[in-house]
């Protein structure tokens, strides 16, 4: 298990120190098939049987170009603000992996598809931060290596490592930011913010399904200190694969107390990739980190080159979604939040899953207050990040509907929630066999409200002298009655009817 270095204190740290960042964001496409291959491209399935010849490196196997990743490619470097390249090439990035069959990687170098972009992140506070994009390109993902034995899940200390090539060959585009300063205090804040704008911008875009526990969004968060007014840059470390919100902004504040403290006692930072580790809160040591040279670059020679014409890519652009900062103004004020409530949503990184939740029938308030309430809390005891959760916006939907329509209530949709998460069917499956419907039958509630005021019959006087919080007592008695499958305003409003005769 990696223990934690000697620390410094955060604001401490700032007082000596500025950071500087960077961030490459890996977003896997969604395309049917796979980057240079008709092997079929979807999350899971059996150890290596998403594979061709092509993705298992095979002599003699060719790689053809996925048209649909391209397009992507293209949809989201318009989005990110960049100009594409008229002719972009792809190109060998060669190193050994045991995930990667080839021993070497098809990727872009010097002419990437997309470049010279910008991309606007908001803090919590509401103030905005300009990112500089240097370049979006195309490539290939590695497979996946599984560590037997050890404690960690890392290679360290395993007994054997096994190999899934199912990942191999799966399209990605990498966005590589170019050195990003003035972030000071709030650099983990703006790491947590510029990814989770990245996951909405691909989300909108519909390329990519943007689970980051899957992997299908990833980060390599670099940062380095320069000592105040020195102008110079200091040594970086990337910090590989953070793969949730909440972990990039750890791993950025991390990495700030480490390297400050390595540096404030004299000593010099490796230049050298870091593994983020979740249970610990810290990073540890992985490899050197190599520059472009040592990946030998070279024109890959079995493709051609990718030359979109100007009516695609114009077709395209016409085809994007919202920029960011205009969907959430246009989402304020369609949903009547408050600042207040419109920036909790906005910072809690669920305004996609509110959105659809919204499309598929609830009120904006419902669909905030599961979201951000109760599915958050879930979220938060088990340590995990929301969009893990096995719940779509649709289910949720569905349960604030019926909420509403005082089919269910409160308590009866968190048990809704709890089935729904433990695969026991839609949340109207969940509702039927766990038998949690209302009772809404007036007769059966007047009656077991007459039993309680039978057994408190001073209650009817103590509403009637005006002391209305007395038909507490009797609500809960009818509540216990019914088991809890009683609408308690219902309730209410009946014991004050009777209070009335």
């Amino acid at each position: 298990m990696a223990q934690p270095a000697e620390l410094m204190d955060y604001d401490k740290a700032l007082e000596l120190f500025e950071p500087v960042l960077g961030f490459e964001v890996h977003v896997e496409l969604n395309t049917t098939t796979k980057m240079f291959s008709d092997a079929p491209n979807f999350f899971g399935g059996e150890p290596n049987t998403n594979v061709t010849p092509v993705d298992l490196g095979l002599p003699g196997s060719l790689p053809v170009v996925n048209e649909q990743a391209v397009k992507h490619s293209i949809s989201l470097g318009l989005a990110l603000g960049c100009s594409i390249r008229p002719s972009s090439r792809f190109a060998r990035k060669n190193y050994f992996y045991p995930d990667l069959a080839k021993n070497y990687q098809i990727s872009q170098y010097d002419e990437p598809i997309a470049f010279d972009g910008n991309v606007e992140v908001e803090l919590a506070d509401g103030r905005l931060f300009q990112i500089p994009i240097e370049r979006a390109h195309m490539e290939e993902d590695a497979g996946k290596l599984t560590h037997v034995g050890g404690s960690t899940g890392r290679i360290q200390g395993a007994e054997y490592s096994l190999v899934d090539y199912n990942r191999a060959g799966v399209p990605l585009v990498e966005i590589v930011t170019n050195i990003i300063y003035g972030a000071e205090r709030d650099a983990p804040e703006l790491a947590k913010a510029y990814v989770s704008t990245i996951r909405d911008i691909v989300r909108s875009l519909g390329i990519s399904d943007a689970k980051m526990e899957r992997g299908n969004l990833r980060c390599d968060a670099n940062i380095s200190l320069s000592p105040r007014g020195s102008g110079t840059l200091g040594t970086r470390t990337e910090t590989k694969n953070v793969n949730s919100l909440r972990s990039v902004e750890r791993a950025i504040r991390y990495e700030i107390q480490r390297q400050a403290a390595i540096l404030a006692a004299g000593g010099t930072i490796t230049q050298e990739t870091r593994h983020w580790h979740e249970d610990t809160g810290v990073t540890s040591a992985g490899r050197p980190k190599s520059d472009a040279d040592d990946y030998r670059y070279f024109p890959e020679p079995d493709l051609l080159p990718v030359e979109p014409s100007i009516e695609l890519i114009e077709e395209l652009r016409a085809a994007l979604p919202e920029a960011p900062a205009i969907r959430r103004r246009r989402l304020k004020d369609a949903w009547g939040f408050t600042d207040l409530e419109f920036q909790d949503v906005v910072n809690s990184g669920l305004l996609v899953e509110i959105e659809e939740t919204v499309a598929a029938g609830a009120s904006a308030e419902q669909a905030r207050k599961w979201w951000t309430g109760e599915l958050a809390r879930i979220a938060n005891a088990a340590g995990v990040e929301i969009s893990s959760l096995d719940i779509t916006p649709r289910d949720v939907a569905d349960i604030a509907v019926m909420v509403v329509s005082r089919t269910i209530t409160d308590r009866m949709a968190r048990e809704v929630i709890e089935g729904v998460l433990a695969g026991e069917g839609a949340p109207l499956d969940v509702v039927n066999k766990r038998g949690l419907k209302v009772v809404s039958d007036d007769g059966a509630l007047v009656a077991a409200i007459d039993e309680a005021l039978a057994a408190q019959p001073d209650v009817l006087e103590k509403i009637r002298d005006g002391k209305v919080q007395a038909a507490g007592a009797v609500i809960g008695a009818v509540m216990k009655a019914m088991k809890g499958q009683a609408d308690a305003a219902r309730v209410r409003e009946l014991v004050l009817e009777r209070a009335q005769q």
